[in-house]
């Protein structure tokens, strides 16, 4: 079994100028997997919810450094030792974690970008690219009508 070492979470800025969440999850075997999951333009009344630190002194309350406590914290003590390649049990460690139906007391972006994180991190511990992890080798042929 490859499994979760630890997590590292950071408040990184994007590429519209906004703090979003960087993470970053490590492996046995030395693998690590990392991403970056920007806020999108518009968000719709169903979305879970991003938690925002709310300091209108830092970014205008748009800060992330909460989530990314989250992360560093409550997240990734839950986390230890999961098997990295069981991503479905992984993403319901932590919504189990969250326990709110719109992901707001952990943070919707905290836990998408650990989620994302870990498949990368599982790509990477069997030296495939994620695309190729994500397809469980069914290969990438169009169906053809």
């Amino acid at each position: 079994m490859t499994a979760i070492e630890g997590l590292r979470a950071r408040q990184v800025i994007d590429s519209r100028g906004n703090p979003t969440v960087e993470a970053e999850v490590y492996v046995t075997g030395g693998f690590m997997g990392r991403a970056i999951v920007p806020s999108g333009a518009s968000t719709g009344t169903r979305e879970a919810i991003e938690l925002r630190d709310g300091d209108n002194t830092r970014f205008g309350g748009k800060g992330v450094t909460r989530a990314c406590a989250n992360v560093n914290g409550e997240i990734a003590t839950a986390l230890k030792g999961m098997d990295i390649h069981d991503l479905a049990a992984i993403d319901a460690a932590m919504i189990k974690l969250d326990g709110t139906e719109n992901k707001s007391r952990l943070g919707a972006n905290a836990l998408l970008a650990v989620s994302l994180a870990c498949a990368h991190a599982g790509a990477a511990a069997v030296g495939k690219a994620l695309f190729d992890y994500l397809g469980k080798g069914e290969g990438i042929t169009l169906p053809v009508p």
